[in-house]
């Protein structure tokens, strides 16, 4: 095992009765990485994130913090919760207490900083994401869900844990917004000594902020790697309806019709048959699009 990997999580499972939510995903986060978990709504991104933070119990697999399995019995399961930090997509702020307060709370609990570090810590990070000094006394229910999540990724950012795992961080916020959150994560890695895993659905942030991707598809591991290896797997094949032949449609991980002629995504090594067709690069979201539609979605 690598020294900077910090997390190795191995064939990991979820099952809910008869449900397998997650089936055999295995990923590594090495220090100084931003890695996105995507996939199409229900794939189970999310169920990843919580059962890579023990919020759910897995079913099977391993979950290596340092080379320590954390899922075998007599490891002290404080120590490692304490070193990741989760930003939910419902922000779980606690009510009860100010913006300043929410920013503290983990500094004081789990890094046992005194309160005017803490406070000094928090005041720099609420100001890094748009939540100034007029914010602070407020109560989470006078804020928007965009301050909110603000709020919450401060407080995440404060802690300065080794690993922050955010689930979908930039929804609900508008583009500029997202644009600085994106810029505060990359800069959260820069030292080389954290690492970000985020879920989104926004193929704009992985463009803008991940160096590696895992794609989820049907509670499957679909990719996991550098992102520039994922766009170079596939290629988008487009001809008209004519020269849409059999050969084409087998080889093809999806094709859609039009009354102008088709598009198919098409394994890279795939493409030789094909050259007299018109061929272009993938987009990762044409990609998630293609592989995640089952044939039969398609019109």
């Amino acid at each position: 095992l690598m020294t900077d990997t910090i997390l190795e999580i191995k064939n990991l499972k979820k099952s809910y009765g008869k449900n397998e939510v997650l089936k055999d995903i295995s990923l590594s986060v090495k220090k100084g990485e931003v890695i996105s978990i995507i996939g199409s709504s229900g794939s189970g991104k999310s169920t990843f994130l919580r059962s890579i933070n023990l919020l759910e119990s897995p079913s099977g697999g391993e979950i290596l913090y340092h080379g320590d399995n954390v899922l075998e019995k007599g490891y002290d399961l404080t120590t490692y919760r304490e070193r990741l930090g989760m930003v939910f997509q419902s922000f779980n702020l606690f009510e009860n207490l100010n913006v300043l307060e929410n920013a503290i709370v983990a500094q004081t609990t789990v890094l046992k900083r005194d309160r005017k570090e803490a406070e000094s810590i928090a005041k720099a990070n609420l100001e890094k994401v748009g939540m100034g000094e007029q914010y602070w006394k407020a109560k989470p229910k006078q804020l928007s869900g965009g301050q909110k999540q603000r709020v919450a990724i401060a407080s995440a950012i404060a802690s300065e844990r080794p690993v922050i795992l955010f689930d979908e961080p930039t929804s609900g916020l508008d583009p500029v917004s997202r644009d600085e959150l994106l810029q505060i994560l990359s800069e959260y890695i820069e030292d080389g000594e954290h690492s970000v895993l985020f879920s989104t659905h926004i193929t704009g942030d992985l463009e803008r902020a991940a160096d590696y991707i895992t794609y989820i598809s049907y509670g499957e591991l679909f990719f996991t790697g550098s992102k520039d290896e994922f766009v170079d797997m596939f290629r988008i094949v487009k001809g008209g309806m004519d020269e849409l032949s059999a050969d084409l449609q087998a080889k093809a991980v999806g094709v859609r019709t039009f009354p102008t002629g088709f598009e198919a995504l098409v394994k890279t090594e795939d493409i030789g048959s094909f050259t007299a067709l018109d061929i272009e690069p993938a987009t990762i979201d044409e990609i998630v699009v293609f592989t995640s539609k089952k044939g039969e979605d398609y019109e």
